[in-house]
């Protein structure tokens, strides 16, 4: 009667760490996705911007979004959609971002990313820009499965 429970405490833990081990590796596999989905959303973002898709370029972010650049007035989903698409219908000027991403944190449904972009501001009668903007972009995962940035924070620093 020992060993019959002894073996059925030993199966039993094993089964045990089986399932752990499987949850582990689960939520490591979302982690993974949500971090991999995070990242595509962010590069479609930038193909959207650099070809001058205005509706594209609002898609990334969510309906209550918050967002902080330097020296500059918080902006909502309505007021920043509205001046990128202002900017992009420009003539005079075409834009390019280059995208480099330092690190994404996922916890449940909100993920931290830590970025940095490179704007390239070309005018048509002038000569190139370029600005720098480190920033901290939070990302929750929306109802239909989507992750869209609900809050931002950037900044301008000098270009290398």
């Amino acid at each position: 009667m020992r060993m019959k429970r002894a073996r059925v405490g030993a199966i039993t833990a094993g089964v045990l760490a089986l399932l752990m081990s499987a949850s582990h590796a689960s939520a490591a596999d979302s982690t993974s996705a949500a971090q991999n989905q995070i990242r595509a959303e962010l590069e479609k973002w930038t193909r959207d911007f650099d070809s001058g898709n205005a509706s594209g370029v609002c898609s990334l972010f969510a309906p209550d979004l918050i967002s902080n650049f330097r020296g500059e007035p918080e902006d909502t989903y309505n007021s920043l959609c509205a001046n990128m698409q202002m900017a992009l219908a420009d003539p005079a000027k075409t834009y390019h971002y280059d995208l480099e991403i330092k690190e994404i944190l996922v916890s449940g449904d909100l993920a931290v990313v830590r970025l940095v972009w490179t704007l390239k501001v070309s005018p048509k009668n002038g000569s190139e820009e370029i600005k720098r903007e480190p920033g901290m972009d939070i990302f929750r995962r929306q109802p239909d499965g989507s992750w869209k940035i609900a809050r931002y924070m950037a900044y301008e620093a000098p270009y290398p």
